[in-house]
């Protein structure tokens, strides 16, 4: 299941988790955003305890995409042991998404 973060739980969801963390920075009206959305599910799926996979809308959590100087999007961001240890940008296929998770689990 992919979480939905906010300011509010960002801290304790993402930073403070015990497993890695893949945050998905999107906006609602971003075509590659969406096109993205089910590799996410499945890779929330597949990888169930292992990784945690969460979204973060740019427009509701400026600040949050700003700390991460998140300039385009999608932007993902691999987050372990509270620090974003890889980044992704911009709509790329699953194998690519699993190669650079595998290299942080």
């Amino acid at each position: 299941m992919v979480l939905k973060f906010t300011q509010a739980d960002f801290q304790q969801e993402v930073l403070e988790s015990d497993i890695p963390v893949l945050v998905d920075f999107f906006a609602t009206w971003c075509g590659p955003c969406k096109m993205m959305s089910p590799v996410l599910e499945q890779l929330s799926e597949e990888l169930e305890g292992k990784l945690k996979v969460g979204k973060i809308d740019v427009d509701e959590e400026p600040n949050l995409a700003g700390q991460y100087q998140v300039m385009s999007i999608p932007n993902f961001v691999i987050f372990k042991n509270g620090r974003a240890v890889d980044q992704i940008i911009g709509a790329v296929p699953k194998e690519q998404m699993m190669a650079k998770i595998q290299a942080v689990l």
